[in-house]
């Protein structure tokens, strides 16, 4: 991201013991996090809302932040004439809909110690400066020393709009400032999955996680043969990997599904190589029964593995499946072949009761990660985590239905996916290990 690496060159002199950067969500973390990897400093969001007018929300007459922090526009209520009741509405939705999103994009972590330290808020761009200042004021509250304001672009006059930072770095100024977008080449909308999955980078490298920024992994398009036929493919090679997830889309889906995508730069941001392929040609696609014929997806999938293990970049290297709804199924039918070396397996809404037969004969580590809100599937999971006999579990992530369309919540599946991963495929384990009826099980809520 050129508009953060400049920005960091602006701001290494922050690069101190006491300093923390303060992604501002959604569009700022991204920003936020290239300055706080570069100057090897923590990285934590400030929360903020904007106090939209009640008959025109996207006016701002105010902003609140955690710890209790409020800036209003009282010239701009008293003009649009807003009661105090209006006013008390409004705030006591804004400040509901900021808990539960410090709530979501921490994933539960408590906030940063700002005492005593240098919090550098990081915005993707500063235009009336309002949200800015309320995150100093935010700042101030919990007790940070020095407040810095950073962004790549806001209007001339920027600083006198932020009064509550000690500094205000800016790198564009322009004296006719339309947008913050007119700084950037791309100015596509940050997700809540984004700025989860960045946080969490951030922490694991605090704990001493190795990671890699994904302009280290090598994407080709390949063709995998089986029987006559060539499924096309997508594979993912990271810098020195530790093992590879081959993924089985569920019906109506392919290879480019943006949900399965978002899981496999996950797991290739901590080493794992992926494989994302087209278990079906287009026209077998047509007919349903096809989706639906579990046996014939696994001996697919099983093709691709023994494709990828001849591969050098993958050789001897531990192999696990990652499958989605029918996918899953087909994943589990192929773990369960005698001669299968599956280090581990990963379902995420999965239909396990597909391979209902052969679950009994699952040897590779399972988990199953289930929607709370998507209860038929939930059920069926827990009918078949009954008849694994591996080391199995069951993760639930809270208001997620089958698609894990609600922010946030395909980024929780996504980290517990490569956190079991990173668990079983690591080099040097044995993949595949047998497992037996004594091997743990158990669910997490």
């Amino acid at each position: 991201m050129d508009a953060a690496t400049h920005l960091l060159d602006r701001v290494a002199a922050l690069r101190t013991d006491d300093a923390i950067v303060l992604g501002l969500p959604r569009g700022g973390v991204p920003v936020a996090a290239v300055v706080a990897e570069g100057l090897g400093l923590p990285l934590d969001v400030i929360v903020v809302r904007k106090l939209g007018l009640p008959f025109q929300p996207e006016v701002a007459m105010g902003a609140i932040g955690e710890g209790g922090a409020r800036l209003v526009d009282e010239d701009l209520v008293r003009r649009a004439r807003v009661t105090p009741s209006q006013f008390a509405e409004v705030e006591r939705r804004e400040r509901a809909t900021l808990e539960r999103r410090v709530e979501q994009l921490r994933r539960g972590r408590p906030p940063r110690a700002l005492a005593g330290r240098t919090a550098v808020i990081v915005d993707d761009g500063l235009a009336t400066g309002s949200t800015a200042e309320v995150a100093c004021r935010v700042a101030r509250s919990l007790g940070a020393r020095r407040v810095v304001v950073a962004a790549p672009i806001g209007p001339a006059d920027v600083a006198a709009r932020v009064p509550s930072a000690d500094e205000v770095v800016c790198l564009l100024q322009p004296r006719w400032f339309q947008a913050v977008g007119e700084a950037y080449r791309d100015f596509a909308p940050t997700s809540d999955e984004e700025v989860i999955l960045l946080l969490d980078a951030a922490h694991r490298r605090e704990r001493g996680a190795s990671s890699r920024t994904l302009a280290q992994v090598r994407h080709t398009q390949v063709a995998v043969p089986h029987e006559g036929l060539r499924l096309a493919a997508d594979l993912s090679v990271p810098e020195s990997p530790a093992g590879f997830v081959v993924f089985a889309h569920g019906s109506g889906s392919s290879r480019h599904s943006p949900r399965n995508r978002l899981v496999a730069e996950t797991l290739q941001r901590v080493g794992l190589g992926t494989l994302l392929l087209d278990l079906l040609l287009v026209e077998e696609e047509s007919d349903r029964a096809n989706v639906f014929d579990i046996p014939l997806l696994a001996r697919r999938l099983v093709s691709a593995v023994a494709w990828l293990g001849a591969r050098d970049e993958a050789s001897g290297l531990p192999v696990g499946y990652f499958g989605a709804s029918t996918g899953a199924g087909a994943a589990l039918w192929a773990a369960a072949e005698p001669s299968a070396r599956i280090g581990a397996v990963v379902s995420r809404g999965g239909r396990p009761d597909l391979a209902g037969p052969r679950l009994g004969d699952v040897r590779a580590p399972t988990l199953l990660i289930v929607g709370g809100d998507d209860l038929v599937v939930l059920d069926l999971n827990r009918q078949a985590l009954a008849q694994l006999r591996c080391e199995a579990d069951l993760v639930i992530v809270p208001g997620a239905t089958h698609l894990f369309e609600e922010p946030g919540t395909l980024a929780e599946a996504a980290i517990h996916a490569r956190d079991w991963f990173l668990r079983h495929l690591a080099a040097g384990a044995t993949a595949g290990a047998p497992g037996g009826p004594d091997d743990e099980t158990g669910v997490r809520p």
